[in-house]
C-alpha cells in the first residue's frame, strides 16, 4: 500500500514548496511462527541497511546481473515467485510490513534463494540514498493503495515527481512496470505516465499491455477474475 504524506516542514519551520511523497501506509499485523523465523534467521542475511550513498550492489550480490527493484511487495509471494524462476536475475524487494517481510523472508530461506534482499523501510528514501541513478533494468509496483476518493488523489504514489525519481534510477532502457485491479486508477495512471518525459509506453495501442508471463498471478488477483474484476498492466520504457 502506498500514499503520499503532507508538506514536510523544514527545520526553520518553513513549508517546503512541494510535497514528499511516501510510499507506504503502517498497519499493523500478528506474526506467525513462519514469518518470525524469517525475520530472526533471514533478517540478518538478507535485509539491507539504509545507506546515506548509493549501494555497490554487485558487491552486495556477488555478481553483476539484471537487477529489479519492487516497491511494496505485501507478503512477498509474487517476488518470491519471480526471483525462484529467475535464479540469473537480481531481485531488491522493499516492504514496511513486518509480517510480510517476514513471510518472503521465510519463503527464501526455505528455498534456498541468494539473488534476493530486502529494505523494510521507506521506499522513497531507498529509491533517493541506496540507488545510483541509470542502475536499475525494472521498478515495479503492484496493486498500489488506489486511495479511491478524489480528496486523496493526492497521496497516490504515482505522480509525475515519482515518475521522475523511477526514471533517474532506471538504465535506458530500463521499464517501469505498474499493475492495478482498481480501473480509475489505471487510467490515472496511464495519464500520468503519459505526461512524464523521457518514458515511451510499450503498449502497442498506447494504453495497457497484456498482463506479463513474468507477473506470477496472486490469489487475490484469481479471486478478482473469478468475480469480473480485471487487472490493468502498464509498463512505460526509459528512452532517455
Amino acid at each position: 500500500m502506498t500514499e503520499s504524506q503532507e508538506t514536510p516542514i523544514t527545520a526553520e519551520g518553513e513549508e517546503r514548496p512541494h510535497r514528499r511523497i511516501k510510499s507506504f501506509v503502517m498497519r499493523a499485523g500478528r506474526m506467525t511462527e513462519g514469518q518470525q523465523r524469517g525475520l530472526d534467521q533471514g533478517g540478518p542475511l538478507f535485509i539491507l541497511p539504509l545507506a546515506d550513498s548509493p549501494v555497490d550492489y554487485d558487491q552486495v550480490f556477488g555478481r553483476s546481473a539484471p537487477r529489479t527493484l519492487e516497491i511494496g511487495f505485501g507478503m512477498g509471494h509474487s517476488l518470491l515467485e519471480m526471483a525462484a524462476a529467475a535464479p540469473e536475475q537480481d531481485f531488491i524487494g522493499v516492504e514496511v510490513h513486518r509480517p510480510g517481510v517476514g513471510a518472503l523472508l521465510n519463503g527464501v530461506l526455505t528455498q534456498g534463494l541468494k539473488n534476493l534482499r530486502v529494505y523494510d523501510c521507506d521506499a522513497i528514501e531507498v529509491l533517493n540514498r541506496c540507488v545510483a541513478d541509470n542502475s536499475l533494468d525494472r521498478l515495479m509496483l503492484f496493486f498500489p493503495d488506489p486511495w479511491h476518493k478524489a480528496r486523496h488523489h493526492k497521496r497516490r504514489i504515482v505522480q509525475l515527481e515519482f515518475a521522475e525519481l523511477v526514471r533517474r534510477k532506471l538504465k535506458p532502457g530500463g521499464v517501469f512496470h505498474m499493475a492495478t485491479d482498481w480501473e480509475p486508477y489505471a487510467e490515472y495512471m496511464l495519464e500520468v505516465m503519459s505526461a512524464a518525459p523521457g518514458y515511451r509506453n510499450q503498449a502497442a495501442d498506447g494504453a495497457y499491455v497484456p498482463r506479463p508471463q513474468e507477473r506470477p498471478i496472486t490469489k487475490f488477483e484469481r479471486r478478482g477474475e473469478r468475480l469480473g474484476h480485471g487487472v490493468w498492466d502498464l509498463k512505460f520504457e526509459k528512452v532517455d
